[in-house]
């Protein structure tokens, strides 16, 4: 009999978010594990960014939408929507970046969590 798999709560909304970023096409969609990072203040960031600040704005009300809708949950905390060059959002154990890529790579927070663990997500054609 094979073993049945079921995804913990984090994992299925992780999964979400991310669906709510490829429905408006972010740019290079990087998920961050920080399990295992001693006094990281989330289980994952996941990292992402638009091409404009009308599309970061975009990925933002996406990934809020596609969450709420399918799993009722909507971020803790909001910041950054009125500038939309860097929106966080807060789900607790997950921590969502949505940048503009200007902003995004002078920042480089990839750079400062090395002990994670890193994927990309494929972007759709």
């Amino acid at each position: 009999m094979a073993k049945k798999i079921v995804k913990e709560t984090t994992e299925i909304l992780l999964d979400e978010i991310i669906e709510g970023m490829l429905e408006v096409k972010a740019k290079d969609i990087v998920v961050m594990n920080l399990k295992n990072v001693h006094h990281a203040m989330a289980d994952y960031f996941v990292i992402c960014h638009g091409t404009s600040s009308t599309q970061v704005e975009a990925i933002s009300r996406s990934v809020e939408r596609t969450t709420q809708e399918k799993l009722g949950y909507k971020p803790a905390h909001v910041e950054g929507v009125q500038n939309a060059q860097w929106i966080l959002m807060d789900y607790f154990d997950i921590v969502v970046h949505i940048f503009n890529e200007t902003t995004r790579n002078y920042y480089a927070i990839e750079e400062l969590w090395a002990d994670a663990l890193f994927s990309r997500v494929e972007e759709s054609a």
